[in-house]
């Protein structure tokens, strides 16, 4: 199973997208909204023993724990701790990277996967992160390959109308810098009542959905010109399963197979529903790791038509609809979107595997890593 660790709630930053929106006035709730009870007393940093988060994960034979928040490196002092004594092969951490610096190499150097926090360029970075943000993360990013970290490193970016998701991704998988070979992104939609303070349709429309469709075929270009599968996550799961004619469940796990640990050893099935109370699907203290309930996905996705391909984008938001049906009508034409620009190409990635230019086990990846993959 995979655990995300949520160690703290504080953050060293106020990005647009996250804890400024708090500052925003929201719209009213509509009919869609789903009352929810909030754990008010959840503790704003863990508040356990780790030896009894190390003896509920000694019972799952190979767990995956990735460090949370919050910005998770606001406690380098836990994630030391935790990387140094619990019974865990394999770590990964999602932060915002200003603070790698803080963690010894060797420390570094024990996760298999870092995502890390950058929206494209330095400019559309800094707008959305902070000033100075783009450079600092980038100088740690260097800093922890020359001081010997090779595992995957992943350029998580949030997508919002100030992007332009061709040069935001084709910049950060070329910048001459620091180059990622792997890159994920995630649509501010649908998480918010925002709707109507947004130009979400016309940026969808114009913009978004034509920038998938032609960085779809670049990413094919490249495989049909240097033999090449770069790691863009939404691109890369769906295609694997689609070669293999797989279907899929909710693709970051949340529910299924991707939990999150709360700063009280409460355990939801996500990391964005950290406190909703009747959610908690029991404690460190005495759940049984390998049979955690399921939570399904809701709302429309049981009845979608590419539910097998999208597997629901997200249980939160899922929940508490945030928006109205025209506007999650619009994140859902992205998914079709998405879908529909892959299938055209599945015709040219078969014919590059039968050719030999490109293999199907290089599609293989790290399932659950932190990469929602629907965007």
């Amino acid at each position: 199973m995979y655990f995300h660790l949520i160690l703290t709630d504080d953050c060293n930053l106020c990005c647009r997208y996250c804890r400024a929106k708090a500052f925003e006035e929201e719209e009213a709730e509509g009919p869609d909204a789903v009352p929810v009870e909030i754990d008010e007393d959840l503790a704003p940093d863990l508040n356990y023993d780790p030896e009894l988060l190390y003896r509920f994960l000694a019972r799952d034979p190979s767990p995956t724990v990735t460090f949370y928040g919050g910005e998770p490196l606001m406690r380098p002092d836990l994630v030391e701790r935790i990387v140094r004594e619990a019974p865990v092969q394999r770590f990964m951490i999602q932060t915002n990277g200003l603070l790698l610096d803080r963690l010894a190499p060797d420390i570094v150097n024990r996760f298999s996967t870092i995502l890390v926090s950058l929206d494209g360029r330095e400019a559309l970075t800094d707008e959305n992160r902070g000033a100075g943000v783009f450079s600092r993360v980038m100088a740690n990013v260097k800093k922890i390959r020359a001081n010997g970290y090779r595992g995957e490193l992943i350029a998580r970016m949030t997508v919002t109308e100030r992007t332009d998701i061709v040069d935001a991704v084709r910049y950060l998988a070329e910048n001459p810098d620091y180059s990622f070979t792997s890159i994920h992104w995630q649509m501010d939609a649908n998480f918010s009542r925002d709707l109507s303070h947004r130009q979400f349709a016309e940026w969808v429309d114009k913009r978004y959905n034509p920038g998938i469709r032609a960085l779809v075929k670049a990413w094919v270009d490249d495989m049909e010109q240097n033999g090449k599968i770069r790691r863009w996550y939404p691109f890369v799961d769906p295609m694997e399963d689609l070669l293999y004619g797989r279907a899929s469940l909710l693709r970051c796990g949340a529910g299924h197979a991707n939990y999150a640990i709360m700063t009280d050893g409460h355990i939801a099935p996500c990391p964005v529903m950290i406190g909703m109370k009747q959610y908690y699907l029991g404690h460190i203290a005495d759940a049984d790791p390998q049979y955690l309930p399921r939570i399904p996905v809701g709302g429309e996705c049981p009845a979608c038509r590419i539910r097998t391909f999208c597997g629901g984008r997200c249980l939160y938001s899922s929940i508490m609809q945030p928006w109205n049906q025209t506007g999650r009508q619009l994140v859902c034409g992205t998914v079709e979107n998405l879908r529909d620009a892959l299938m055209d190409e599945l015709p040219r990635v078969r014919a590059l595997i039968a050719s030999g230019r490109i293999h199907l086990p290089d599609f293989a990846h790290e399932k659950f890593n932190g990469c929602e993959i629907i965007p």
